[in-house]
């Protein structure tokens, strides 16, 4: 599914994000990546969507090297990707349900099927009562499932989650990292930025730690 070989990722002020990475992410795994802040949590997680792309070295998606794709098929590689913000980065001009169903309205779906995939998912994160509110009537925890919905609306194989429980008390980060485990358990490949060691420990998932641009320990070898 994912595959790091080598890769180095150097912004253009001269900071080096990402030194020598290297690792695999089978189908249907689940994952956690860990490290200071800074360490580079997030630019490898943009690197596995394309939201940028690698200085040297390969990243991999379904033996498809990313980091050299021309931009037209970005949004092709994309739509198998389901990415969740710490920030939600919902519409609020929308309603829950049009935030969820706009991936699919990109993607071109005709407008039976995106209600029947908008409510399913909503369903699945026990938001479907509140598919006409609008995002900021509803609770932090609630806003961070819209996001959940919205990024497994279109059934993708990876899901991808950056700090998704960074702004929610301990019970409800529990009860996010549930719903990652439940699309888990049905195939879908989960790899997870968080800082929380307390909630990774209680997990029993493979915890890649970054320091400084590199991996320093990789739980699949313990």
């Amino acid at each position: 599914m994912i595959q790091f070989n080598g890769v180095y990722k150097r912004y253009p002020n001269g900071h080096e994000a990402l030194k020598n990475v290297n690792f695999t992410l089978d189908n249907g795994e689940m994952a956690f990546l860990t490290g200071h802040s800074g360490a580079g949590k997030s630019t490898l997680l943009k690197l596995i969507c394309v939201m940028e792309k690698s200085t040297t070295g390969q990243v991999l998606i379904d033996n498809v090297n990313v980091s050299r794709v021309g931009r037209r098929k970005i949004p092709h590689i994309r739509r198998n990707i389901g990415m969740i913000f710490q920030d939600h980065r919902l519409l609020f001009d929308r309603t829950v349900f049009d935030n969820v169903a706009l991936p699919l309205i990109i993607a071109g779906y005709p407008h039976k099927e995106i209600g029947r995939r908008v409510r399913a998912a909503l369903d699945k994160v026990g938001l479907l009562s509140k598919e006409k509110l609008h995002p900021i009537m509803l609770s932090g925890g609630e806003q961070q499932r819209v996001g959940i919905a919205r990024a497994v609306v279109n059934k993708p194989p990876l899901l991808l989650a950056d700090e998704p429980t960074g702004n929610l008390d301990p019970e409800l980060s529990a009860e996010i990292m549930g719903l990652f485990e439940q699309f888990n358990q049905v195939g879908v490949s989960v790899l997870i930025a968080s800082h929380d060691l307390g909630l990774i420990a209680r997990l029993p998932y493979r915890v890649l730690t970054l320091k400084e641009g590199s991996i320093i320990r990789d739980g699949a070898d313990a």
